[in-house]
């Protein structure tokens, strides 16, 4: 307003061409602005509020310099939004607090927790147990030392992290999770997605390994040791890499209206890029096979009117593609609910009620991890004999204990005079099964 008057006073003056007036204009004008911008705040570096009023020789009046108040307004705002940000990042609350917040009723009843606890347990030891074989099976058995079998043993071993994550999950759910610490659910949910990523990458590397070697008509492909043990540590860089992206920063923490419904922690976009990826990876690898089933199909029958007989499938890489196929099966109908609930979580979908189903899919999660050593084992008759050779050794291995422990007692007065009685055919069976070298999975 006093700016405005001032500006009024010069106007005037040069209307009336009068120089007293004009003198005392400017005057006025200069002590007003300096009171006013001793008043207001303004950046540093800027002369704000500074106006001139002034005559040029031809009696112009020149027009005044515009304010940086806009831009202090516009300063303050941002530094104030900033300081609100970093306030309102809760890194040390507990869970309790997120659940909350996203309105998720995760409540178990004591009998029913316990249940789970206990069958998800005996699962788990059968998940560990039968991984751990097939990953022995395939070092002992030479015949199984080809690219597709070290695949094989990497999707065990992923199976098996999976295992230890489902027991770190049981026994850290219901209220146990609203006691969790930030970087304790983060573990927890850290270990499921490293052992899903796991399982996925290994099965498309093993579909493009299957393509490779259907595409030359062999059983194995021509993969070299070395770049079948690149492609191990390459899955699992992109595994642990894809289950620590919400710890590195991918998350709600510091942004609580985007927190989703089942993971309280993780931002429904995270949510939106995981499912999204996930069922990408499921289509392209279905694609594959049924690239690889067609040009089978075509080839045997190109090459049944030239043979005597039926082809030998034994000798054909039908038999490997026929497991894997049963493998991959399992694994999308395992899967593919979980995503969709993850993707319609990540959509933000009210009306879906996805708390309901969490239970059911992460059930259907764990049989996935069972399933997959029996489909080995029932597909494969060398893995099934393997299997029983290296259960052959752990009973020989006992008894070979006992023997040490009997030989190692004094003997008896009979003993000492010679009255022992030769072994009988039996004994002489036990020893030679105890002590018969290791080969193709043999003890």
């Amino acid at each position: 307003m006093y700016e405005t008057v001032a500006h009024a006073l010069c106007v005037t003056a040069l209307s009336l061409k009068v120089k007293t007036l004009l003198t005392s204009c400017l005057f006025l004008q200069s002590a007003l602005l300096a009171a006013v911008t001793s008043l207001r705040p303004h950046p540093r570096g800027h002369n704000a509020g500074e106006r001139k009023c002034s005559v040029t020789s031809h009696g112009i009046f020149r027009n005044f310099q515009p304010s940086d108040a806009p831009q202090t307004i516009i300063y303050d705002r941002r530094a104030s939004k900033m300081a609100q940000q970093n306030q309102t990042c809760h890194y040390n609350e507990s869970m309790g607090f997120f659940y909350t917040n996203s309105g998720a009723e995760d409540k178990w009843d004591k009998a029913q927790l316990i249940l789970v606890q206990v069958v998800g347990s005996l699962f788990c030891c059968f998940i560990l147990v039968s991984n751990a074989m097939v990953i022995a099976a395939v070092i002992t058995n030479k015949r199984f030392h080809y690219p597709f079998y070290y695949l094989l043993a990497n999707l065990a071993a992923s199976d098996f992290l999976a295992g230890i994550a489902y027991v770190y999950l049981m026994f850290n759910t219901g209220e146990a999770s609203r006691k969790l610490t930030v970087k304790g659910y983060f573990i927890r949910q850290g270990l499921l997605d490293v052992s899903l990523s796991a399982s996925l990458a290994n099965l498309l590397v093993i579909a493009l390994e299957r393509y490779i070697s259907v595409m030359n008509w062999k059983v194995h492909s021509n993969l070299t040791k070395r770049r079948v043990t690149l492609l191990i540590v390459l899955v699992w860089a992109i595994s642990i890499f894809m289950g620590a992206v919400p710890s590195l920063g991918w998350n709600c923490i510091c942004n609580l209206a985007d927190c989703s419904e089942l993971a309280p922690i993780f931002s429904r976009s995270y949510l939106v890029f995981w499912s999204v990826s996930n069922l990408v990876v499921f289509l392209v690898m279905v694609a594959i096979y049924l690239r690889i089933y067609t040009y089978v199909k075509k080839k045997t029958s190109m090459l049944s009117p030239h043979t005597s007989g039926s082809i030998n499938r034994k000798r054909t890489p039908i038999k490997l593609i026929k497991t894997v196929m049963v493998v991959l099966g399992a694994f999308v109908i395992c899967w593919t609910p979980g995503l969709v609930v993850l993707l319609l979580d990540g959509l933000n979908c009210t009306s879906c009620n996805v708390m309901k189903s969490k239970r059911w899919l992460l059930l259907l999660a764990v049989l996935n991890s069972v399933m997959n050593p029996c489909i080995y084992s029932y597909k494969d008759e060398e893995m099934w004999t393997t299997f029983k050779n290296l259960m052959r050794c752990i009973g020989n291995g006992t008894r070979r204990q006992r023997s040490t422990k009997a030989n190692a007692r004094p003997l008896s007065s009979a003993q000492d005079t010679g009255n022992s009685q030769p072994p009988s055919e039996e004994t002489k069976n036990d020893n030679q099964d105890i002590y018969s070298r290791p080969e193709n999975g043999n003890c």
